[in-house]
């Protein structure tokens, strides 16, 4: 018979095992800044040089189109005031394989790669205002590449 200590060790032992969304802690502060936009920014695109990549694997978030390595804190904290009828696009570009991992202001977890060439892309045709959370991934994992998480309004036709 399990003794209530056994179940509760046990029990705590499957939660750290789990994985899950807990490794990406969007309450840190973001490696590469804070960008504070409102809708018709300028200039647009809005750039950040990044590091991509990390250690941690953006599978674990368990969403389409979660893959490579991550690291714990966002790279990149966008606060967004929506407006205009205008679309939210966030991309990457890097001359390597690199992915995109955003918790949206509503809490949920979107990932990508692959929405140009190997660069990745999401567009948000209703974007919310609030705060985004960026993470940039890559596939070899451990190692940052050189990249620019790129901000627009404008995303590609």
């Amino acid at each position: 018979m399990f003794s209530r200590r056994m179940l509760l060790g046990a029990a705590a032992l499957l939660a750290i095992g789990a994985g899950g969304v807990a490794a990406q802690n969007y309450n840190m502060p973001p490696s590469f800044g804070t960008a504070n936009l409102r809708f018709n920014f300028a200039p647009d695109p809005f750039v950040v040089n990044v590091t991509a990549g990390g250690n941690i694997p953006a599978e674990r978030i368990g969403g389409a189109g979660c893959v490579g390595s991550i690291a714990q804190a966002p790279d990149v904290r966008l606060n967004y005031q929506a407006g205009g009828g205008l679309p939210l696009y966030i991309a990457a570009q890097s001359r390597f394989d690199v992915t995109l991992v955003v918790n949206l202001p509503n809490g949920q977890w979107v990932c990508n790669d692959d929405f140009i060439g190997t660069n990745p892309g999401m567009v948000f045709r209703q974007p919310m205002s609030g705060q985004y959370d960026i993470w940039v991934g890559h596939y070899d994992r451990g190692r940052g590449v050189p990249t620019q998480l790129i901000i627009s309004e404008m995303p590609p036709r």
